[in-house]
């Protein structure tokens, strides 16, 4: 499998809601999606169920479990060369719609201008 790399969806501000989403979990919790986001970047396409699953809209999930919680990290394919995260969210039995919603729009933002939506670790607010 050729080498993906990860990218991750940047709002206007430059903010990333992943990672601001990410920055609020517990350690356990936030090492478990960081480990699930590596082993989306090594296995790309190639990665199926349990691991992930197909939403709609072009949008998958990642799934990872902690206790009883299940966490979701919502990500689309662009290209065979790299993977974007847009955002996670806590499930409770569904993916609600408004999240996955919100995942296309992200989606559809990032396709318009891939450059202005990408997250650059350190440069945060640094797109406007």
């Amino acid at each position: 499998m050729p080498d993906f790399r990860l990218r991750f969806y940047a709002n206007r501000d430059g903010r990333s809601p992943f990672q601001d989403w990410l920055d609020g979990l517990q350690d356990k919790v936030k090492i478990k999606c960081i480990r699930a986001v590596a082993l989306l970047e090594d296995r790309g396409h190639e990665l199926r169920r349990p691991h992930c699953d197909y939403l709609r809209n072009d949008i998958y999930e990642l799934r990872v479990r902690y206790g009883s919680r299940n966490y979701r990290i919502l990500y689309f394919f662009h290209g065979r060369d790299a993977v974007v995260l847009s955002h996670g969210c806590t499930k409770e039995r569904v993916v609600p719609q408004r999240e996955i919603d919100l995942a296309i729009r992200h989606r559809a933002a990032y396709l318009s201008d891939p450059s202005r939506h990408t997250f650059q670790f350190g440069t945060e607010g640094d797109h406007d």
